[in-house]
């Protein structure tokens, strides 16, 4: 299992590398330059230049690039002289609007996002895995095609229409709600639930929708298997053969699209944390792509890329537990 664990992480490290290489050199050879980003337009060429100096941007790129990557891990001293301002570790620069370290801001953003990607995914699992489980059990009778009807109108739709849906009938038209307006866990966990409801409904329809077919094909091929009418006929009970059994094999390929979906909430659900108001880092993302403030979208590149990375991790992790075969 060390071996393992060694090399998935060995593999981690080589794919964040690539990831933090690709995405600054894409950043870095953009037609937008990014001392007038954070000079202004109205900069002078001589302010212009004291800018770029200041960035180090008139360093050669692999100069900048090993600056950057050596910042995220030990920090390091952006500007000369008396302008000199120490970025301290982990540094991802600093916000051209703000002036705030990226770092700080991500921070700021990630428990707004961490609420919505957790709360949703709880959602999604809780209505996914049992409506394609029930319809695994009652494969071809009517209750087999409701769920799977239901499922495939549910994730047909788009996240944002979903989310206007329940915006206008919950909030508008029934009046059951006001409309979101984030509030911290800790100053007000009432006023943190309230805010969040609607949004975890809106994610949890959508992805609950492809759980409940992906679970219901993984249950059908599970339980067809011949350890399962083996089980049956040592007199087992039902329910210890399909939790203990069909489930626990027919899980596979549900943590394989749940590392994916739950690192991809994590680092920021761009258009409902837009539509629903949520300061997360889905919606800095956004602000950042509008005002082409390029340190704090390189900064969220990678945090996204992390969170991703680090639960496909988990998932290899998960899968050497769930079937012992996959650590060989």
């Amino acid at each position: 299992m060390i071996v393992y664990l060694a090399r998935r992480l060995v593999a981690a490290a080589c794919v964040l590398f690539a990831i933090a290489a690709v995405s600054f050199v894409i950043f870095h050879v953009m037609p937008a330059d990014p001392a007038v980003s954070a000079c202004g337009k109205t900069c002078s060429p001589e302010r212009l230049e004291a800018v770029r100096i200041h960035l180090g941007l008139d360093q050669p790129l692999w100069r900048q690039f090993t600056d950057f990557l050596t910042g995220i891990f030990t920090g390091r001293t952006v500007g000369t002289g008396q302008y000199a301002v120490v970025c301290d570790f982990p540094c991802f620069g600093y916000s051209y609007e703000t002036s705030q370290p990226v770092w700080d801001v991500l921070l700021e953003r990630l428990p707004v996002s961490a609420s919505l990607a957790f709360g949703a995914a709880a959602l999604w699992l809780i209505i996914g895995l049992s409506a394609g489980v029930v319809a695994a059990l009652r494969k071809d009778t009517l209750t087999d095609r409701t769920l799977m009807v239901g499922a495939v109108a549910a994730g047909s739709l788009p996240i944002y229409f979903t989310a206007v849906m329940l915006i206008h009938g919950v909030i508008k038209v029934a009046g059951l709600l006001n409309y979101p307006e984030y509030h911290a866990l800790t100053d007000d966990p009432s006023g943190w639930a309230s805010s969040l409801l609607l949004p975890w409904i809106a994610l949890a329809l959508v992805f609950a929708a492809m759980y409940a077919r992906q679970s219901r094909g993984s249950m059908i091929e599970a339980m067809a298997e011949p350890y399962i009418r083996t089980a049956r006929a040592k007199g087992m009970p039902e329910r210890t053969v399909v939790v203990k059994h069909g489930l626990r094999s027919g899980l596979t390929p549900i943590l394989t699209i749940f590392g994916m979906d739950l690192g991809g909430l994590l680092a920021g659900a761009v258009i409902t944390e837009s539509l629903f108001n949520l300061p997360g880092v889905g919606k800095l993302f956004y602000e950042a792509l509008g005002s082409s403030n390029q340190p704090v979208v390189l900064g969220v590149t990678l945090f996204a890329a992390f969170f991703i990375v680090m639960a496909n991790l988990a998932v290899d992790l998960l899968y050497a537990v769930v079937d012992p075969r996959v650590r060989y």
